[in-house]
């Protein structure tokens, strides 16, 4: 427990956010670049589902525990704590926090996941457990 480690980094484009937003999450916020500009955050920003979605895909590209991976079985926590802008370069700090043995041969671990862009602002964290065999 306390193993920490840090990711390489994933550089996110205007068409990367437009394209996962028009599939999984189609707000103006993050499709219709105009009307984006005028409001909060003025301009387009990632939809929160895909800042998550890369942030696992950096944390599975680690190979922390390879292939001794099961399933993954719960994510507490989930803070979206800034926006994520076209440009922005991701990465994770990742902490094991838990483990815990299971049946069968497996155990559970939990990682704290933080998302910072390449500015080391704080966009995401969260709390990710997995099942992985001893």
């Amino acid at each position: 427990m306390g193993q920490v480690f840090k990711t390489k980094s994933f550089k996110l484009t205007k068409e990367d956010i437009m394209r996962f937003a028009a599939e999984f999450d189609p707000q103006y916020i993050y499709l219709d670049e105009e009307r984006a500009n005028q409001g909060r955050f003025q301009g387009i920003i990632a939809s929160g589902i895909h800042t998550l979605a890369i942030s696992f895909k950096l944390l599975v590209e680690e190979g922390i525990y390879g292939d001794d991976i099961i399933a993954g079985t719960r994510m507490n926590n989930l803070k979206f704590m800034r926006p994520v802008y076209p440009g922005d370069e991701l990465h994770i700090i990742g902490k094991v926090i838990d483990k815990k043995e299971a049946k069968n041969n497996t155990g559970i671990f939990t990682l704290l996941l933080s998302t910072f862009t390449d500015k080391e602002e704080k966009v995401f964290e969260g709390e990710m457990s997995a099942m992985i065999e001893r």
